[in-house]
């Protein structure tokens, strides 16, 4: 997910998807109610209920990923350039746990005919 700085990581460390996006622009996300505003696992404030569609009882939807391309409701900026994400603290448990040493990352970069980070 595209993020300020990696987790954990010192302020001054360059992070690669904030000039890349493309997990945001490839997948879909889906999680749990609960991490929604005002929810009982929602960090910062919870995920903003407009920015997402019901699934099922139990499962809720990045608005946008579920589209064709897709694209999460959140992200601002052009993939492979500067961007952002407009709930990044609040951001959904699938953002959170979306690594870039993962090969899904790589797999998201393909689509948009970005190399692999770290790739010469």
């Amino acid at each position: 997910m595209v993020a300020q700085r990696p987790e954990g990581g010192p302020a001054s460390a360059p992070n690669p998807c904030t000039a890349c996006g493309a997990c945001c622009a490839a997948f879909r996300v889906d999680f749990h109610p609960a991490e929604l505003a005002g929810g009982t696992f929602a960090w910062a404030g919870g995920v903003p209920r407009e920015l997402t569609v019901p699934v099922a009882a139990r499962l809720v939807r990045m608005r946008g990923t579920d589209a064709a391309p897709p694209r999460c409701a959140a992200l601002s900026g052009e993939v492979g350039g500067a961007v952002a994400c407009a709930i990044y603290d609040a951001r959904p448990s699938p953002c959170r746990e979306f690594d870039v040493h993962h090969d899904a990352c790589a797999r998201a970069r393909k689509r948009h005919g970005l190399p692999p980070v770290g790739a010469a």
